[in-house]
C-alpha cells in the first residue's frame, strides 16, 4: 500500500472516531447523567385506577354487625399507593373515619350502624374525592 493511500485510511478512521465521539458526547452521555441524577419519580393518584369495593355491604343494623369497605388507592400503572391516608366519607354513624394505605395501596374499614337504610360511601384521598362509590345497606 502507498503512502497516499495509507494517509487516506488514517485520516477516514481519525473523521470517524471523531464522528462517533461527537455523537457519544452530545446524545449518550447526557441522557445517561440524567438518567442517574434523576430522582425518582413520586407516585401520583390515578383517580381513574382507584376505587371502592364493599366488601360487606349488607349488615344488621345493630351496632354490631359489620360492613367492609376496601379503597385502594392505585397509580397510573394500576399499582397500589401506600401510605396514603384515605377517608371515609357517607358512613351513617362516624363522619370521616380514615385509613393509610398499605403496600398493596388498600386502606380497609370496618363500619356499624343502629340506622336502617341504604348509604352511599365514599372515598377522599389528598382532599380529592374518588369519583365511584359503594352503597352500603343496614337492615333490621
Amino acid at each position: 500500500m502507498d503512502k497516499n493511500k495509507r494517509n487516506i485510511v488514517y485520516i477516514s478512521l481519525l473523521v470517524f472516531g471523531l464522528g462517533v465521539t461527537y455523537f457519544m458526547a452530545n446524545s449518550v452521555v447526557p441522557n445517561v447523567l440524567i438518567t442517574l441524577t434523576r430522582a425518582a419519580p413520586s407516585k401520583k393518584i390515578s383517580l381513574e385506577n382507584s376505587y371502592v369495593l364493599g366488601a360487606k355491604i349488607l349488615a344488621k343494623a345493630d351496632g354490631v354487625d359489620k360492613g367492609l369497605i376496601n379503597i385502594f388507592i392505585m397509580d397510573n400503572d394500576g399499582k397500589g399507593i401506600s401510605g396514603k391516608t384515605v377517608l371515609l366519607k357517607g358512613d351513617p354513624e362516624n363522619s370521616n373515619l380514615s385509613a393509610v394505605s398499605d403496600s398493596d395501596g388498600r386502606a380497609s374499614f370496618e363500619i356499624v350502624s343502629t340506622k336502617v337504610g341504604q348509604f352511599e360511601v365514599k372515598a377522599e384521598v389528598g382532599g380529592v374525592e374518588l369519583p365511584r362509590g359503594v352503597k352500603v345497606t343496614f337492615r333490621n
